[in-house]
C-alpha cells in the first residue's frame, strides 16, 4: 500500500532541492573552463606553467627546455613531449585561484595534432589566443581561431615575448582586426619592447606596472604599480618612453573602443593583453582581469533543445580518450565535460550511442596533466576522468532523466597521410593488437583495411599529419613493447561513402573510381583513398550516388 505524502514532507523535499540547486548555481559561477590556442613556439607551455604557478598548483616553474634537474611542465607529460619540447596531446589542468576553479585545457600547437585541439575546444567555454609579439599572427593560430569562431567561443588575446624585439602594438592590433574581423580592446598597453621593455599601462586603473629584468623568474611575482601621474615615472621610464606613453594614452582614450562584455561573449570583440610569460610579467594581470569578465559555463545545444548548467539532470559528453595515462596500470581514461546537473560518484547514467544503456560511473577523477585525484562530486564546467573499459568513444553523450540527450557529435578529420603498419614479430601479435586497438580508441589515428582484407592482417594507419604516425610508432614501442614498421602510401585524401558496396562496385565497373583505393573502416563502412582533389571532385560530379563525405562519426550500437 502506498503511503500518502503530507504537505509538510513535500515542502521539506522542495527546500532540499532548492538548497542543492542553489549550491550548483554557486559552483557554476566559480568555474572557468578555457583553452589556449597558439602557433608552435609562441610560449604556450611556459604561459601554462605560469598560470599554474599563480594558482599554487606548482611551486616552481621549469621551462620545457630548461636544465634536466628542473621539473618538466605538468602539461607535457608524455616522454616524447619532454624530449622534443612540444605538446602533442591535449591535457586538462585543474586548479583554484582567487575563489575560482579553473579548468585549463592545454592543446597541442603542432598542426599535425589539430584534430585533438578541435576536440578539446569543444569542451571549452573561452579561448585564449597566444601571439608571439615578434611574429604576430601565424598559420596555426589562424586555423585555430576559425575553429573557435565556429564554436562561438569568446576569445582573449595575450601578446607574449614583449621583452624581445616586437612588432609595434598598433600594428598588432591592426593585424588582428584586419585578418580576423575582431574588434580589439587593449586592456593594458606595452611600454617599449625588447631591451627597452619597461612594463605595461593598465588602462582601467590608469597605473603603470613596471617590468624588472631579472632573467627567468621562478616564483609568482607581486604586482607593483605606479599611478600615471607619479612624478618619478619619467625618470623610471626614461624621457623618450614616457613621452611615447603619454601620446599612446591620449590615442587609446580617443580612438580605442571600450570593453563591451556582451560583444566579447558573442565573439565580436577580444580583450588584449601584453607581457612576457618567460619573465613572469603580465600573467597575473591577465588572469585577474580574465576571471572578472570571462564566461562561466554556458547553455549548450542538444537534440533535446538548449540545456543550461542549471538544468537539474546530469549531462555531459566525451571529448577525449587517453590510453596509458598511468603506464604502470595500463589504464584508459575518458575525458568528460560536464554540462549540467551534478556529478556524484556511483551515479547511473544513460549512454546515448548505446541507445540508452545504463552505465555506472563508479570512479571519477579530477585531472591535472598525468596526475589524478579521486572525487565524489563535480559540477558544470568541470572535466572529469572516467575509467573506460571500452564503452566510450569520442563524441559520446551521457545523461540522467527520461529524455534522450545528445550533444553535437565530434567528427574525425579527413586524413591526409596513410601508411601500412606491420608487426615484424609474430610473438608480439597480442601486444600489437592491443596497442593498435587502444590508440585507435583514443583517436590518435584512424584505422582502415583494404576492402578484401577479410582477416584484417594489413592495417592502414590514416592520420592528419606525418608526426601522428611517428607518435603511434613511438608509443607502440614505449607503451606496448612492440617494434613496428611503417610503409607509406601515396594517397593524400580519404572520403567515406554513405552508399552501399554495390554502389561502389557499380562506380568501379564504370571506371569512375579508377586509381582510388577501396578500403573499409573498423566498422566495415566504405572508404575511398584518393591521390588528389581533382579526382575527388570528378567522382563527386560523375557519381553523386556514392555520397562522399570527408568525415565520419562512430555509429550507434545495434540492438
Amino acid at each position: 500500500m502506498l503511503e500518502a505524502i503530507s504537505p509538510t514532507e513535500n515542502l521539506a523535499k522542495e527546500a532540499i532541492q532548492t538548497v542543492v540547486s542553489d549550491k550548483t548555481k554557486s559552483k557554476v559561477l566559480e568555474r572557468r573552463t578555457f583553452a589556449i590556442i597558439s602557433h608552435p613556439d609562441s610560449g604556450k607551455t611556459t604561459l601554462t606553467e605560469k598560470l599554474l604557478l599563480y594558482g599554487g598548483a606548482i611551486n616552481e616553474a621549469g621551462a620545457v627546455r630548461s636544465r634536466a634537474s628542473q621539473r618538466k611542465t605538468q602539461s607535457d607529460f608524455m616522454e616524447m613531449e619532454k624530449q622534443r619540447g612540444i605538446s602533442i596531446s591535449s591535457t586538462v589542468l585543474t586548479f583554484d585561484y582567487s575563489g575560482f576553479q579553473i579548468n585549463l585545457l592545454d592543446t597541442p600547437g603542432h598542426a599535425d595534432f589539430g584534430e585533438d585541439t578541435y576536440r578539446t575546444l569543444s569542451a571549452a567555454d573561452n579561448a585564449l589566443m597566444l601571439v608571439d609579439a615578434g611574429k604576430g599572427l601565424e598559420a596555426q593560430t589562424r586555423k585555430l581561431f576559425e575553429v573557435c569562431r565556429l564554436r562561438g567561443l569568446p576569445i582573449y588575446t595575450f601578446v607574449n615575448k614583449m621583452d624581445r624585439p616586437a612588432k609595434g602594438p598598433v600594428e598588432l592590433v591592426d593585424e588582428i582586426e584586419r585578418e580576423m574581423g575582431l574588434e580589439v580592446v587593449p586592456m593594458v598597453w606595452p611600454i617599449g619592447d625588447g631591451e627597452d621593455f619597461k612594463g605595461v599601462y593598465d588602462r582601467k586603473a590608469r597605473v603603470v606596472h613596471l617590468f624588472e629584468r631579472q632573467g627567468r623568474k621562478e616564483k609568482a611575482a607581486a604586482l607593483d604599480a605606479l599611478p600615471l601621474s607619479d612624478p618619478g615615472l619619467p625618470k623610471l621610464l626614461g624621457s623618450t618612453l614616457f613621452a611615447q606613453l603619454e601620446e599612446d594614452v591620449e590615442l587609446l582614450d580617443a580612438l580605442m573602443p571600450s570593453l563591451d562584455v556582451a560583444k566579447v561573449m558573442r565573439g565580436e570583440q577580444t580583450p588584449m593583453f601584453f607581457g612576457s610569460a618567460m619573465s613572469n610579467f603580465g600573467v597575473a594581470l591577465f588572469l585577474n582581469k580574465f576571471l572578472a569578465i570571462s564566461e562561466p559555463p554556458a547553455p549548450r545545444e542538444t537534440t533535446a533543445g538548449s540545456i543550461g548548467p542549471e538544468h537539474p539532470e546530469f549531462t555531459g559528453f566525451v571529448f577525449k580518450l587517453q590510453a596509458n595515462l598511468n603506464p604502470k596500470h595500463r589504464d584508459r581514461v575518458a575525458y568528460v565535460r560536464i554540462c549540467s546537473g551534478k556529478f556524484e560518484k556511483g551515479m547511473k547514467v544513460s549512454h546515448s550511442r548505446l541507445r540508452g544503456r545504463q552505465v555506472n560511473l563508479a570512479q571519477a577523477s579530477m585531472l591535472f596533466g598525468q596526475d589524478r585525484e579521486t572525487i565524489e562530486e563535480a559540477y558544470p564546467g568541470d572535466v572529469v576522468g572516467l575509467n573506460n573499459p571500452g564503452l566510450f568513444a569520442i563524441g559520446d553523450s551521457i545523461y540522467t532523466g527520461p529524455k534522450t540527450v545528445r550533444f553535437p557529435g565530434i567528427p574525425s578529420f579527413s586524413p591526409e597521410v596513410f601508411a601500412y603498419i606491420f608487426n615484424p614479430s609474430a610473438g608480439k601479435y597480442k601486444s600489437f593488437k592491443k596497442g593498435i586497438d587502444e590508440l585507435l580508441e583514443e583517436g590518435a589515428v584512424q584505422l582502415l583495411y583494404e576492402r578484401n582484407d577479410e582477416g584484417k592482417t594489413s592495417p592502414i594507419l590514416a592520420a592528419v599529419g606525418p608526426l601522428q604516425l611517428e607518435v603511434v610508432s613511438y608509443r607502440m614501442k614505449e607503451e606496448y613493447g612492440v617494434e613496428t614498421r611503417l610503409e607509406p602510401l601515396t594517397f593524400t585524401a580519404a572520403r567515406w561513402s554513405e552508399a552501399t558496396w554495390e554502389d561502389i562496385d557499380r562506380a568501379d565497373a564504370e571506371g569512375l573510381i579508377f586509381g582510388a583505393m577501396k578500403c573499409k573502416d573498423r566498422w566495415g563502412r566504405p572508404v575511398l583513398l584518393f591521390r588528389n582533389d581533382w579526382k575527388i571532385n570528378q567522382v563527386v560530379d560523375e557519381a553523386p550516388y556514392l555520397k562522399l563525405i570527408p568525415w565520419a562519426f562512430a555509429p550507434d550500437e545495434e540492438r
